[in-house]
């Protein structure tokens, strides 16, 4: 394998895991500025167990449950169940557990690669990547209006660039329609894994995600009025994608209700080819300055 970005390089290694049994594997976790765990680090390590003891079947969905704040201190145990293995699928349960205690439900499916009938969705006719600033340079150009915690999750070298085709406020948002698209490839270039791009996208899909459920209601972040984690997660793989090559990450919101926003999410290649869905539900409570201290403790916050 050829070299590649340090920080990419530091994250294709947190996503390979250290087996320690058969169908026991231990992660680390990496500080990024989020308030615990990001939550695409521990769906993407627990796919990434479950890979471990599957071959000649390529994941194409897992539907994942946050159950609490993940602590960027200590290892992350990952227990794989091997459910089943069929004649063309195979299905494994994961759980993630620290501290002697679940922080997250995995189940993913498995199938050997098979032609058969196709269509997809048309992609979203935006404005390519070329011209659009990376995410870093936007939270530049507002520094002084953001928290410091926010401001490092914002501005510190990331695996992956970020360019948005809509503008982003953080001094004062306006209500908007409940659609964002965001231009997204990795910093380098990547081996032809596709095992890799698969573990590296579904880390990626946790990004940017729950916050189409906030555009209508022009929310200020800036001033911890709002507390946002995902509560659960699910990916469609509906084929072959590279992370090294421009994807539009297209997501929406079609409702949100009792203190929960939904978000759905596509991913399509530069060609307009549709590779994976996603979609997810998150707490999105609005509380009193000064009052921010979850009820509970859901897995990943944004």
């Amino acid at each position: 394998m050829t070299s590649v970005h340090p920080v990419l390089d530091d994250l294709i290694g947190l996503l390979g895991l250290e087996r320690v049994e058969d169908n026991i594997f231990r992660g680390d976790s990496r500080d990024i500025g989020s308030p615990q765990v990001f939550g695409g680090q521990v769906i993407g390590q627990a796919l990434s167990a479950a890979q471990n003891t599957v071959q000649g079947r390529v994941a194409h969905s897992l539907h994942a449950y946050f159950l609490r704040r993940g602590d960027v201190e200590a290892p992350i145990i990952y227990e794989v169940d091997r459910a089943r293995d069929g004649g063309s699928f195979s299905n494994r349960r994961v759980v993630a557990i620290q501290h002697g205690r679940p922080i997250l439900n995995l189940a993913a499916s498995f199938q050997v690669p098979e032609e058969g009938l196709e269509h997809q969705a048309a992609m979203p006719d935006v404005p390519g990547p070329e011209g659009l600033k990376d995410a870093r340079d936007v939270a530049r150009d507002m520094l002084e209006h953001i928290p410091s915690k926010m401001r490092r999750f914002l501005t510190d070298a990331r695996p992956f660039e970020f360019r948005h085709v809509e503008p982003v406020n953080f001094e004062s948002p306006k209500k908007l329609a409940p659609f964002k698209h965001v231009w997204i490839r990795a910093v380098d270039k990547l081996p032809d894994d596709p095992v890799l791009h698969q573990n590296l996208l579904t880390y990626v899909s946790d990004y940017e995600l729950l916050g189409a459920a906030t555009l209508p209601h022009g929310l200020l972040f800036t001033r911890g009025t709002v507390i946002m984690a995902s509560l659960d997660h699910a990916l469609w793989f509906h084929g072959n994608v590279r992370m090294d090559e421009w994807l539009l990450y297209a997501s929406d919101s079609p409702a949100a209700a009792g203190a929960r926003g939904f978000a759905r999410g596509q991913f399509f290649t530069k060609e307009g080819r549709l590779v994976a869905s996603t979609a997810q539900e998150g707490l999105m409570r609005v509380v009193k300055p000064g009052n921010t201290k979850p009820r509970s403790k859901p897995g990943s916050q944004k």
